[in-house]
């Protein structure tokens, strides 16, 4: 077994994909539309699916506004540099609100941004 998505609901497709494809560097895997019940998928990563798991963007037609509830914590990604990519993603306005350092009571390098929606992405730099 191995995991194979996260899907997020997202309120603004075109806002979503320009911030994971141009700010945070995936591409776009597949996206469809399915017209009789009014919902768009796009699947981005950064390698295909059969390799890695990928998040998929569900964007409902007309239903824009969600409660994130308290559940749900963050995505996580690994960085090889993550002072230079966290200088990246504020460049292009992303909102970098823990900036990089170590976690507290260790020494794993991490920061937090926040996508779109306001869907929290940790970044972890591997030692």
């Amino acid at each position: 077994m191995r995991m194979l998505h996260t899907m997020l609901r997202v309120k603004d497709l075109d806002a979503s994909l320009a911030f994971y494809l141009d700010t945070m560097g995936m591409k776009l895997l597949r996206k469809s539309e399915n017209t009789e019940y009014q919902y768009t998928l796009a699947f981005v990563g950064y390698a295909d699916e059969s390799e890695q798991a990928v998040l998929e963007l569900t964007y409902n037609w007309g239903e824009n506004d969600y409660d994130m509830g308290t559940a749900y914590g963050h995505v996580a990604f690994a960085v090889d540099d993550i002072y230079a990519f966290c200088a990246q993603l504020e460049a292009k306005g992303a909102d970098v609100y823990r900036k990089p350092g170590p976690v507290k009571g260790g020494q794993t390098v991490i920061a937090f941004v926040r996508d779109p929606d306001g869907y929290a992405i940790e970044l972890i730099q591997p030692e």
